[in-house]
């Protein structure tokens, strides 16, 4: 940060869809506490076009270390495919930039516990971009999963699923990606909040089927988790099927279903069945994309550590690779135990920025016409 400002300067490495319309406009809902100050791409015309829209310089690749090293900048927000995190998390911590980075936090644990390593030596802040975190509808979830209110909490189960175009990075194996790794996370950190432990064990299958777009990754996975104190939790993800995001747990006295759970445009809805009756809350669209950019630099400004921290990444990133060896191997595989957290996402975290108007884009598709 300047000496003169609070206000964080940040860079945004990537420019693909989600970046232009999610990222690069949340900074408008951030502007009390973030800038955006330069933009990092290998596309010629998204620098031109987009370095005008958002009155920031564009840099390429290949300048970034000069990026990194001008002053210009205090953190970087990395939106590249995953199996990039990890060069540009170290390139700019050696630089002694702050990182916020796109989830997964990496493909493999090694990247991501060595990105975790280059921040501490550095002494930087590392964050991971769980949106949700900061979203209401899904803090309260874990108020009620964990007040009592549905009992004891005892099955979790979700679903998330959508079609994925077959030009997608997301069906590129070598850039990191897969069903599990895009939006299977979201099941799985949600099962973590709500059961507010880690699991023990897990299983899963995948099935390729016929399409050509799941030449190199699954077509859908299925999960089934074990988590300390005899509770389950499973789902489903997949990119050849209608556009879905959801779950519930059941608890031993109601039910607690959220459906939309997921979305990041658009309202989340949540309804608690106890003795047979219903209550619903919808919780409206927010910029949740703005909240951990403004979590991310209070934590800067106050030194504090986020929540979600790279650990909070590096543990879902461990639980995906032991998913990958069981649906390679058909069998369960048993996870090494990791010390307790000592911050979980709670309520008091949600931060509420208005939504934004989603901006035309430039030489991007979308992941999914549907």
């Amino acid at each position: 940060m300047t000496q003169e400002s609070s206000v964080v300067r940040f860079a945004v490495i990537g420019l693909g869809h989600f970046a232009q319309t999610a990222i690069l406009p949340a900074f408008q809902n951030a502007k009390d506490n973030a800038k955006l100050s330069a933009l990092v791409t290998g596309d010629a015309q998204k620098a031109e076009e987009l370095s005008q829209k958002y009155s920031a310089p564009a840099y390429g690749y290949e300048q970034l270390d000069e990026l990194l090293k001008s002053g210009e900048i205090d953190a970087v927000y990395i939106a590249v495919p995953n199996s990039e995190h990890r060069k540009f998390a170290e390139q700019a911590a050696k630089a002694g930039r702050h990182v916020l980075c796109e989830k997964p936090l990496a493909y493999t644990a090694k990247d991501a516990q060595a990105m975790i390593d280059a921040c501490e030596r550095a002494g930087v802040k590392l964050m991971t971009a769980y949106r949700l975190h900061f979203e209401e509808g899904n803090l309260q979830a874990i108020k009620v999963a964990q007040s009592g209110h549905i009992g004891e909490p005892r099955l979790f189960s979700s679903m998330h699923c959508m079609q994925v175009d077959p030009d997608n990075i997301r069906v590129d194996r070598s850039l990191g990606g897969g069903p599990v790794e895009d939006i299977g996370i979201y099941c799985l950190n949600a099962a973590r909040y709500v059961f507010q432990s880690e699991p023990e064990e897990v299983f899963a299958f995948s099935v390729q089927g016929t399409d050509e777009r799941f030449q190199e990754v699954p077509e859908m996975v299925a999960a089934s988790l074990r988590f300390p104190g005899n509770r389950l939790a499973v789902f489903q993800c997949g990119f050849g099927e209608p556009k879905i995001s959801e779950y519930r747990v059941v608890g031993t006295e109601g039910i607690l279903i959220m459906d939309p759970a997921f979305t990041w445009h658009g309202d989340v809805k949540q309804t608690i069945i106890v003795d047979d009756k219903e209550e619903k809350h919808s919780f409206e669209f927010r910029d949740q994309i703005a909240a951990e950019i403004v979590h991310f630099c209070e934590c800067i400004r106050d030194d504090k550590d986020p929540e979600p921290s790279g650990r909070e990444g590096l543990i879902d990133v461990r639980i995906i690779e032991a998913l990958r060896k069981s649906y390679e191997t058909k069998k369960p595989v048993k996870m090494k135990a990791l010390p307790p957290k000592k911050k979980r996402p709670s309520k008091s975290q949600s931060i509420k920025r208005p939504p934004h108007e989603e901006p035309e884009t430039v030489n991007v598709a979308p992941p999914s016409q549907g």
